[in-house]
């Protein structure tokens, strides 16, 4: 209510707000009534009128709550006073006696001090109640007497005892609650480092090393192996939550991976069976590789560090892929996705911007080939080139940085290609596939394998390989054996446990 209006119109807005039919049936008649008849009018429907709780403001909201809470507290001291005397009193007359009862005063005494103590406790807990009902009622009046001033309603004093009492019992239950947790936080610390300093004060137990089935014979694993942590093996994890592994440059042993192997379950029948290999890089092959005396034992190790290069390369050319088709079977693109078609026209040599070439040359390099290669041309990891630069595909160059051949004729001005980390190596490989004109033949049966909707596998493409060497057929049927006598086929539909599975391009 606006406080610039007359008393006229605030009585005329009071009947507004409270809905009062008798005024408002005079206004639509248009009758004039006057103040006296308007505040009888309003008395008789029991709404507040200005004049009046102005007078009672005081008495209403101070006053009367003031002393309402002097008579609770009164009666709560005169309670907890009476049963704080008629204790000591009991104890007065007991002490008393206690001289005159030698035999058996000192026993009753204490039994009833005891019982006394306990009377008093509860006559002191059943003052809380009071207490609570004092304060509540106190705030409820106060609150009620002050809102009901406002002239804008009566407000229900038994609501809002309700009110106000729930929002004792609120606040009382949270702080319950809070110190309940509190304590409990403190006692499960205490426990934490109670057992925590059990531990360090037990003797640690010296196990004995157990004798892996593959003896390896290695010298002890110098200190800078023992700055590569070992990941603790966890527990199966949905795909997404999968991370990469990437072991750093530090010229680690061929005893250090095997056991990193070890901790993470990495298993070469586990990978061919659930057809998932976890994403784990090695930058280099281990030194010592070669010392391994157990050749299946060195070929699973070669395998277990070449396959998640290859299949994270494959994922990236799907992916790529996938992308083209979608951008492909657009009618307008944007810039950006124009942008990235320049990038993958020149990264895949296609000229005059030809897309279905592009969409030929960009598809995966068969896993169980690339393995094939790689351990043909490596030495299973072993070789100088391997060791030395991280060449695990023999890549001959003629202007870039490479390693020297030893058995380089004269006429021969070549060097192989020297990489700064494996999987770059991998990456220059597939790009060498994807792009050559040597492997056209290669590109056009995998193109046509694609087309009829069939699985892209190794052993069907590798007669295309015959210009990768100079042996020719004889080294396509070297790849071949490797790929069988390995049993590399098995890895082709290999996928990262961390990636999405892609379904089948279509053409």
């Amino acid at each position: 209510m606006k406080k610039n209006l007359s008393y006229r119109d605030k009585l005329l807005e009071l009947a507004q707000i409270y809905k009062i039919s008798e005024v408002q049936n005079y206004i639509k008649r248009k009758k004039n009534l006057t103040t006296h008849q308007i505040e009888h009018i309003l008395r008789k429907n029991n709404v507040p009128i200005p004049k009046d709780f102005n007078v009672s403001f005081f008495k209403k909201s101070i006053s009367n709550p003031i002393s309402k809470a002097g008579k609770g507290v009164s009666g709560l001291y005169s309670d907890t006073s009476d049963g704080v005397g008629k204790f000591f009193k009991r104890t007065k007359k007991e002490a008393t006696g206690l001289y005159d009862d030698t035999t058996g005063g000192v026993g009753n005494f204490f039994i009833t001090l005891w019982r006394n103590s306990g009377n008093l406790g509860l006559g002191i807990l059943n003052t809380i109640p009071k207490v609570f009902q004092t304060v509540s009622s106190f705030i409820s009046n106060a609150l009620v007497d002050t809102f009901s001033s406002f002239y804008t309603s009566e407000v229900e004093k038994t609501k809002t005892n309700k009110l106000i009492k729930g929002f004792g019992v609120v606040v009382f239950v949270c702080a319950i609650g809070i110190v309940f947790f509190t304590l409990k936080e403190n006692f499960d610390g205490q426990n934490l480092v109670q057992s925590v300093q059990i531990e360090k004060d037990k003797p640690k137990k010296v196990e004995k090393q157990k004798e892996p089935k593959k003896k390896v014979e290695k010298p002890q694993i110098k200190e800078q192996q023992k700055q590569v942590k070992k990941p603790e093996p966890k527990k199966e994890k949905s795909p997404s939550q999968v991370t990469e592994l990437v072991l750093p440059n530090l010229n680690i042993k061929t005893e250090t991976v095997l056991s990193l192997f070890e901790d993470v379950d990495y298993d070469l029948k586990t990978v061919r069976y659930q057809k998932r290999v976890k994403p784990i890089y090695f930058t280099q092959f281990p030194k010592d590789l070669d010392e391994i005396k157990d050749t299946k034992l060195k070929k699973e190790t070669f395998i277990k560090i070449v396959l998640p290069l290859v299949v994270a390369e494959n994922d990236k050319i799907l992916d790529d892929k996938i992308k083209l088709k979608r951008i492909a079977s657009k009618k307008m693109t944007t810039d950006k996705e124009k942008s990235w078609l320049r990038l993958k026209l020149r990264e895949y040599k296609v000229k005059n911007s030809d897309i279905a070439e592009l969409n030929k040359r960009m598809d995966i390099i068969p896993v169980s080939i690339a393995l094939a290669q790689a351990a043909k041309e490596s030495g299973w990891g072993t070789s100088r080139f391997a060791l030395e630069g991280n060449a695990i595909f023999g890549q001959w160059t003629w202007t870039g940085q490479g390693i020297e051949p030893l058995n380089k004729g004269k006429n021969e001005g070549h060097k192989i290609l020297r990489f700064p980390i494996l999987r770059a190596s991998v990456k220059a490989y597939k790009n060498n596939l994807n792009t050559h004109k040597g492997y056209s033949e290669f590109r056009e049966k995998r193109y046509s394998i694609r087309k009829r909707n069939k699985a892209i596998k190794g052993l069907d493409l590798t007669d295309t390989l015959n210009r990768y060497a100079q042996t020719g057929k004889k080294y396509t049927d070297i790849l071949e054996q490797i790929i069988k006598q390995n049993d590399l086929s098995d890895f082709e539909t290999v996928q990262l446990t961390n990636s999405v599975v892609k379904k089948d391009i279509q053409l």
